[in-house]
This record gives structure tokens, sequence and C-alpha cells, in this order.
């Protein structure tokens, strides 16, 4: 098999749940805490062993595209003003993996936007980031799928449990246990946000994804479905039923940033890592406590 070494990150969306904050800045650089929540995806990208990524941007999207780029200038300024750290924090981005960029030049949906890879991508199998997915594990997500993809062969992607009443906000996957570990599921079943009554079972699939190339023709095939767009669960649904595809229940916490809610939480995740921040969130919060 083909070692993994590509991700596709889309980003063309335009932030919506986000407005008036996203009018002028992609929802994709919004912070947690001091770093856009898009550089978290490709720390983890990385973390897994990724070396190639391909950002899959829109209209208004140059910020993310300057992020990851050098900053003479900055980095100098900071240097002569002895600010080493600081220094090594804004040249980190560029060193994270090799990365490329491809423009979808009309919102037709998240398979269209992955289908917009496929030059960058090629024959390999590859790795799909969401954006608004953002995972804390011990383990990078991403890697555990790879894992899984490594010992199968097969395309994976990363499941969780929700509450039957959450379903119709997710796709769902519903299949047959593995025997051999109960993560494991081999996947029969795909429905793209069916309601609690018409849900397969409450295995919601999360942005992160394994494929095998193959997912490109099954792309261009599909047609427009939900919201006149081309979905990723429908052609995922009809690879299934000739490939085989399998889902893995992933040890790690999500959290929706693309939500303002998750984005909160997952704020308050990471600031629990530094205990200066954590320090300042318990005494507001204690403080305003009645």
């Amino acid at each position: 098999m083909t070692r993994i070494r590509k991700a596709v990150i889309p980003a063309a969306g335009m932030g919506t749940r986000f407005l008036p904050a996203t009018k002028a800045i992609p929802k994709e650089m919004l912070p947690i805490v001091n770093k856009p929540s898009i550089q978290l995806i490709v720390e983890e990208a990385a973390a897994a062993g990724i070396e190639q990524v391909v950002i899959v941007t829109g209209r208004g999207k140059t910020e993310i595209v300057d992020h990851f780029d050098a900053h003479p200038a900055l980095e100098d300024l900071l240097r002569r003003g002895g600010k080493e750290a600081l220094r090594q924090e804004v040249i980190r981005p560029t060193q994270l993996v090799k990365l490329s960029t491809v423009r979808q030049q009309r919102p037709l949906g998240l398979g269209h936007a992955i289908l917009c890879a496929r030059e960058l991508i090629g024959d390999e199998p590859f790795v799909v980031f969401l954006p608004d997915d953002l995972v804390d594990a011990q383990v990078p997500c991403a890697r555990q799928l790879m894992d899984v993809y490594d010992a199968t062969g097969k395309s994976v992607l990363a499941l969780m449990n929700v509450s039957r009443s959450e379903t119709s906000q997710y796709g769902i996957a519903a299949g047959d246990v593995d025997p051999s570990d109960p993560r494991l599921l081999h996947i029969k079943t795909l429905v793209e946000k069916p309601s609690a009554e018409e849900a397969p079972s409450t295995l919601a699939v999360v942005g992160r994804y394994v494929l095998t190339p193959d997912i490109f023709d099954y792309l261009a095939k599909t047609n427009p479905g939900r919201g006149d767009e081309i979905q990723l669960t429908d052609a995922l649904a009809a690879m299934a039923k000739d490939h085989g595809l399998h889902g893995w229940l992933f040890d790690g916490e999500r959290f929706d940033a693309g939500d303002v809610g998750g984005y909160l939480l997952a704020n308050l995740n990471w600031a629990r890592k530094t205990p200066r921040l954590w320090d300042l969130v318990q005494q507001y919060v204690k403080s305003h406590q009645r």
C-alpha cells in the first residue's frame, strides 16, 4: 500500500455562523487562544506524519495563505527586539508541512471542494481535515485513522457517539462491529443528517477521513443532493458498496469550532493547557458565581 503523505483541508466556506466577525476575516483564522484554528489543524496533520497539505480556498481567503508564508520584516523586528521565542512562534507555521492551495470557484459543497484537489493529490490515499472540527487527543485523530488504513487498506471515517436528538446535525454511519476491536465498524449505511426517527444509529461522522483515491471517481459521478451541493456522504455511500468502508471510534475530545458555543469551549480547552490563562479563567468564573 502507498504510504499516506498528503492531506486536504476544505476551507472555502463563508463562515456565516460567525457573522459579523467573518465579514472580513476567514473563519479559519479566528484564534483559539493565540493561534488561528486552521494552524491547529495543520499541526495535527504534521504530528500525524503528513508532509503535504492542500488547502481548498475561496474568495476572501488570502489571509490563510499569508499566515503560512514567511514574514521576513516581522521576523527581523522580533529578532532585533530580542524576542526570539516569539520569533520562533511566527516561523513555526511555515515549517510544519509543504503547503499548496487550489481555488473552489463556486460553492458546490464539500464533495466538490475535495474534488478540486484531485490533481494535486494524484493517485494516492490522503486525509481530509474539516477545519471546523478540532480534536484534542494524545494520539492525533488523523494518526489513529491512518493506522487503521495501514492495517486494512480501506478508507476510514472518524466516528463518535451522539444523542439521538443530535443525529440531524451529522452524517450517520451504521454497520457491523469488527469482532477483534469494538471501535472498528464495517460501514454498511451512511445517511446525511437524518432525523432522530430515521437515523440508522447514533454514530456520527466527524471531520477526519482517510480516503483512497477511488473517491475522486465517485465524487465526479455524484449528482447534487441536499442543498444542491455535491455531498461527500453520497459518494462515500456508493464507494462503500464497491470497495468497503471503515469507521473508527477515535480517542479524544472533539470541538465544533464552526459553532459559537463550540468555539468558546475550544478556547477554554486550549487555555486550560496554559496554567496562567487557566488561573485567569477560574478566577473570573469564581468571581461571577452567585
